[in-house]
């Protein structure tokens, strides 16, 4: 787990019980056997598509992201509010491993993840490789260059996704957004885009069999996810939060950004900025899933 929950808000004992239609094994076999093929190109084909010019780069990571999910029989609808273009600090509950290519599916973005995916087998390489920020969330002191990082990355104009919740929640409940990587944006004077998750089956029904929780495993998630027939993963992009002032970004040092409030003469401001940015996008979040 983190620092920020040090046990699992969510089990697959507790979460992960509710009886969904399935595929025959053959549709199953299937499904994994595009998957992998699908997966070890997008590891390959890394390095030319960073090459190429942003707008044919994005193309092709949404075509990839919408093929690697639709070969585990995931049917993907996106809102129809177009994503923002730009350095925005892109903010969404987090759920499952299928997060990450859901919200490339519809706007390409460096990720902030866990050091821990950078080792998993086969998505580990495409996670590194693909320029993900990795932290280690059970220590304070890496936080603050990963925070330092994302900031560079808006003003340079590139998008971000970060899930602040701190882990994954089965659906049915949400964390509280952590204000930490907030203040990236407050310091880079990004707006941020809160993102809305929510995975169904083809009847309307809510459903948290794509949830990866708890002490669950990749391979177990993986296989209930090419058993289900009809999932359906939501996502909504919801209006942006606007940039907060630029007063709050920082022209010397940064000081520590943790669980404690920062010291110095721009600690509360930006302190106040980020707690701020993190309580709209969350309630924005929890508004679009009633």
């Amino acid at each position: 787990m983190s620092v920020w929950l040090p046990t699992a808000p969510c089990t697959p004992a507790t979460c992960l019980t509710e009886p969904v239609p399935t595929v025959a094994l053959p549709r199953r076999a299937l499904r994994l056997a595009v998957f992998l093929p699908v997966l070890v190109t997008g590891i390959v084909l890394i390095p030319p598509v960073r090459a190429l010019p942003r707008e044919a780069r994005d193309r092709l990571v949404r075509l990839w992201a919408r093929t690697l999910l639709g070969s585990l029989g995931v049917a993907v609808r996106l809102a129809p509010r177009p994503a923002a273009e730009g350095g925005v600090l892109v903010v969404a509950n987090h759920i499952s491993w299928l997060d990450i290519p859901l919200i490339a599916a519809a706007r390409p973005g460096r990720a902030v993840a866990k050091a821990e995916v950078g080792r998993w087998p086969v998505l580990g390489p495409l996670v590194s490789s693909g320029g993900t920020v990795l932290i280690e969330r059970d220590r304070l002191r890496a936080l603050p260059a990963a925070v330092d990082a994302v900031a560079a990355l808006l003003r340079a104009g590139r998008p971000v996704v970060v899930f602040p919740e701190g882990s994954t929640w089965c659906g049915r409940e949400s964390g509280r957004f952590r204000p930490a990587f907030f203040e990236a944006a407050a310091r880079a004077g990004a707006p941020v885009q809160p993102v809305a998750i929510r995975y169904r089956l083809a009847d309307g029904r809510p459903t948290s069999v794509a949830a990866f929780v708890g002490e669950d495993d990749l391979v177990s998630s993986l296989a209930r996810v090419v058993e289900v027939r009809g999932l359906v993963a939501e996502v909504t992009f919801l209006p942006l939060i606007p940039a907060p002032v630029a007063s709050m970004a920082p022209t010397g040092p940064t000081e520590p950004t943790g669980l404690t409030e920062p010291t110095g003469p721009r600690g509360p401001g930006r302190s106040r900025a980020r707690r701020e940015l993190a309580r709209a996008a969350q309630a924005a979040v929890e508004a679009a899933g009633r």
